[in-house]
């Protein structure tokens, strides 16, 4: 499904990611785990095409590298950046509709896609109406997560979603991934964090980033709690 080989990034003259290559298999759910300034950010946002790299990145037997980062989304990759990067004077419902809207799903499709993300967050369809600068930290990143159910019909990737969360919408959050896990079994989630412990019984498998430098940790428990 995935696959980065000897992939580098350097930003500022300082290698951030290092001759990562690695393999992610579809329907799989990934932790990448690591400390702040490890690499996390920079390895979906490469996957993404919104740094420069050398080396390859393959989707779905594509060369993802030759494809321009405005056209990975349609593709079937949705992501939500840490920073969630909401448009706050549209709705909420607007800036989930958008990724949707630029990829020029059909007015059918769009609507059963947004069906569904109500249906994994029912939360954001009593906040539809409202404008998205008025929206809690915690509500902004269940805005971002539905933006990105959108678009990742194949691939989901969540940088640091726990981060920040109240307990209270943390668990609410690890509840609409789980739903969303057992609602597609086809869908691949990548998903970044710095406490492994968040993460340990959710994923099936946990990768660690060191440096730059990715390798695989035991297998994480395959029981959701």
């Amino acid at each position: 499904m995935l696959a980065l080989h000897d992939v580098t990034v350097r930003l500022g003259g300082v290698r951030v990611l290092r001759d990562v290559s690695l393999s992610i298999e579809t329907a799989s759910t990934i932790a990448l785990i690591g400390a702040n300034g490890a690499g996390k950010t920079t390895t979906l946002r490469t996957i993404m095409g919104l740094t420069a790299m050398t080396g390859r990145i393959e989707f779905d037997g594509i060369d993802l590298t030759a494809i321009a980062p405005s056209r990975r989304p349609k593709l079937g990759i949705g992501y939500a950046a840490e920073d969630r990067r909401l448009f706050a004077g549209f709705t909420v419902e607007e800036n989930i509709r958008m990724p949707g809207e630029v990829a020029r799903l059909s007015s059918a499709e769009l609507t059963r896609r947004l069906d569904r993300v109500y249906d994994i967050l029912p939360e954001l369809k009593e906040m539809a109406d409202r404008p998205a600068g008025a929206v809690s930290g915690g509500q902004g990143k269940m805005v971002a997560l539905g933006r990105a159910l959108i678009i990742g019909s194949k691939l989901i990737m969540l940088d640091e979603p726990f981060q920040g969360l109240a307990p209270v919408l943390a668990r609410r959050y690890a509840d609409a991934l789980r739903t969303l896990r057992n609602s597609d079994s086809s869908l691949t989630l990548i998903i970044t964090e710095s406490n492994p412990d968040l993460l340990r019984k959710f994923a099936d498998r946990t990768l660690v980033i060191e440096r730059g430098a990715v390798r695989d940790a035991r297998p994480a428990g395959a029981d959701v709690v």
